[in-house]
């Protein structure tokens, strides 16, 4: 049975006052959100996006990947439209939710936004995510260079996320890892400001802790712009383990998550 091995961290940076990121990293589930940047009550939709599908996921760990993470997207949504008819000054709230979901020897990724995810294999380092931005958009048609990404005015524009207005279905992938890969899981904070190379070279340290807390470093010292948040998995193989796992940024406030009670294993 496929379990991850983790490290984690979370920063708020070195300029915004509240960190928007939240996340969860357990031994079947590693998850990142972003509440969007500008948007209203973001570290709102961050933390209960987190916690619906860290919730769905522990309490039905018998659920094909897919169908969970699917069905936890919407019942976020549902949350954050809720939650922005009780109170207006949550409209326009919204997050970004990259995922990867453990189940047996099947490990599925979803994502909605631009969080990254990454797989670091023989020393190399993947991609395994695409941005859901208007300059991945542009690139894809062939109107703007990968190059000139980075100094785009529009680089920060997302195209998809989980919030309160309009349903949005994941984009998921089955993933072809096997035992002693890495993956990567980063908000945009990293991103942003530290180059694949970059990221590439720290992502070797043995210890996926010290691999998260040096990502984080990386970024601080680019100039800490963003809030930023990695989770670094280490896939292994072992008997089942119900380590209760970690909450990153955002999701460590429980006041910011939305009805936690509406949330239970059979919701559909």
């Amino acid at each position: 049975m496929l379990r991850f091995s983790y490290g984690t961290e979370s920063h708020v940076g070195l300029v915004r006052e509240h960190n928007e990121d939240a996340g969860f990293a357990g031994p079947y589930l590693l998850l990142v959100a972003d509440g969007v940047g500008g948007a209203a009550a973001g570290e709102v939709a961050s933390a209960t996006t987190s916690y619906v599908v860290t919730a769905l996921a522990m309490g039905r760990p018998d659920a094909d990947g897919p169908t969970l993470l699917s069905e936890a997207v919407v019942a976020a949504h549902r949350e954050l439209r809720q939650g922005a008819q009780e109170d207006e000054s949550r409209h326009g709230m919204a997050t970004t939710l990259t995922a990867v979901l453990a189940r047996g020897d099947r490990v599925t990724l979803a994502q909605v936004g631009d969080s990254r995810a990454y797989l670091l294999r023989a020393g190399g380092l993947e991609r395994l995510s695409t941005d859901q931005t208007l300059v991945q958009l542009l690139v894809d048609k062939g109107e703007l260079p990968a190059e000139r990404v980075a100094q785009h005015p529009f680089r920060n524009v997302v195209l998809q996320s989980v919030n309160g207005d309009e349903p949005v279905m994941p984009a998921l992938r089955e993933l072809d890892v096997a035992v002693g890969d890495r993956l990567l899981l980063c908000s945009d904070g990293l991103t942003d400001f530290v180059t694949e190379p970059e990221i590439s070279a720290v992502m070797g340290a043995p210890d996926p802790d010290d691999a998260a807390r040096e990502l984080v470093g990386l970024a601080l010292a680019a100039g800490g712009r963003d809030n930023v948040t990695c989770l670094v998995g280490d896939l292994v193989d072992g008997p089942r383990v119900n380590t209760v796992g970690r909450l990153l940024g955002a999701m460590m406030d429980p006041h910011l998550v939305l009805d936690p009670a509406a949330i239970h294993a059979g919701t559909p």
